[in-house]
C-alpha cells in the first residue's frame, strides 16, 4: 500500500509542479519521498529557489508560514495544520511588544522557530547554525532573545560582551532530556562521542562532545573520524545519519527524543494535500513583508 501511495504522490507532484519538503524530524517514509530534506529555513530557501508553483512542506506551522514569506509567488501547503511548536506558541507579538516597550532601542534577535507576526517585531532572525554570527554582528551590547531561552544561553557562552534578556521559551522534547539519561549513555557507549542541539538545556550542552543544528550534526559526523555516536536531538533525525553513514553507528540519547507534532504528517496526509491542493498557509502582505526583513538582515551577515 505504501508504494501505491508513493506512486500516487510522485505522480501528483509532477502534475501540480509541486516541490516535496521534509525537515529532518519528519517520519521516515516522508523524508524518503521528499525532493528536499534539511532544517526549516534551509528549506524555505531550497523551496524558493525551485520553479515549483506548489510547495508542500512537511513540517510544523512556522516552517510552512516561513516558506510564504519566503515565496509569495507560490502556493504553499501544510498537509497537517495541526502540526504545530509549542516553543514558538510560547511567545505572541503581543508579549514581544509588551517586552520591547519596557527596553526601548533594545535589538530583538528571534530564532526561526516563531511565527510570523513574531518575526515581524524582530530586528533580525537566526537559526541555531548561525545564531552566534548574528548575534556578533550586532553592533548594541544588549539585546532581547526570543522565543528559546536555552539556545540563547548557549549562545551567550560565545558572546559574554553581550547581555542577553531571554524570552522563557524551551522546546519541550530537547527540556526532556536529562543529564541522568546522557550520563547513563555515555557509560553505556564510553567510546561514542556525544552530540546534541544547542535547543537543549545547558547542564545537557555542557556534557556534549559537540553542540550543533541538525544541518551541523550531518557534517559533523560525515567527516568525524569517529565511529559511534550519541545523538541529542529529534529521533527522526537518525535516518539520514544512518543513510549517510552506513559504517558508522547512532545512538539516540533518550526515548523521550519524540516529537509527537513532528510525527503527525503521514504519506496519506501529503497524498491528500496534493489531491486537494489544501491546507494552504498564508501570510497577510503587510506582516510578510516585516517579517521578510527580519530574515533578509540575517542572510546578509557575513558568514564567519
Amino acid at each position: 500500500m505504501s508504494n501505491d501511495i508513493k506512486f500516487q504522490i510522485r505522480d501528483l507532484l509532477k502534475q501540480r509542479n509541486a516541490v516535496l519538503l521534509a525537515h529532518n524530524y519528519m517520519r521516515d517514509e516522508v523524508q524518503e519521498i521528499a525532493d528536499i530534506t534539511g532544517d526549516s529555513l534551509g528549506l524555505s530557501l531550497e523551496a524558493a529557489r525551485t520553479d515549483a508553483d506548489v510547495i508542500v512542506f512537511c513540517g510544523v506551522h512556522f516552517m510552512a508560514e516561513s516558506a510564504a514569506i519566503l515565496s509569495p509567488g507560490k502556493k504553499v501547503l501544510l498537509p497537517r495544520p495541526d502540526a504545530g511548536c509549542p516553543m514558538a506558541d510560547m511567545v505572541t507579538a503581543e508579549g514581544l511588544v509588551e517586552l520591547k516597550a519596557r527596553h526601548p532601542g533594545v535589538p530583538v534577535v528571534t530564532y526561526v522557530n516563531s511565527s510570523a507576526d513574531v518575526k515581524a517585531e524582530s530586528d533580525i532572525c537566526c537559526t541555531s547554525a548561525n545564531a552566534i554570527t548574528v548575534v556578533r554582528s550586532l553592533n548594541e551590547d544588549e539585546l532581547i532573545f526570543v522565543p528559546d531561552r536555552n539556545l540563547g544561553r548557549w549562545v551567550g557562552q560565545y558572546v559574554p560582551e553581550k547581555r542577553f534578556i531571554y524570552w522563557d521559551g524551551f522546546c519541550p522534547t530537547h527540556e526532556r532530556m536529562t543529564v541522568e539519561a546522557i550520563k547513563l549513555k555515555k557509560a553505556e557507549y564510553p567510546d561514542a562521542l556525544f552530540i546534541c542541539h544547542p535547543e537543549s538545556a545547558p547542564e545537557v550542552t555542557a556534557l556534549a562532545d559537540h553542540a550543533c543544528s541538525t544541518s551541523g550534526m550531518y557534517d559533523y559526523c560525515r567527516t568525524s573520524a569517529a565511529t559511534k555516536f550519541i545523538i541529542g536531538t529529534e529521533a527522526g533525525i537518525l535516518y539520514k545519519l544512518r543513510l549517510e553513514n552506513p559504517g558508522k553507528e547512532f545512538i539516540l540519547a533518550s526515548p523521550a527524543l519524540f516529537c509527537p507534532n513532528m510525527k503527525l504528517t503521514s504519506l496519506e496526509d501529503v497524498l491528500f494535500s496534493l489531491q486537494t491542493l489544501s491546507p494552504v498557509i498564508s501570510v497577510s502582505e503587510a506582516v510578510r513583508i516585516k517579517a521578510r526583513a527580519a530574515l533578509d538582515r540575517m542572510l546578509a551577515v557575513p558568514r564567519d
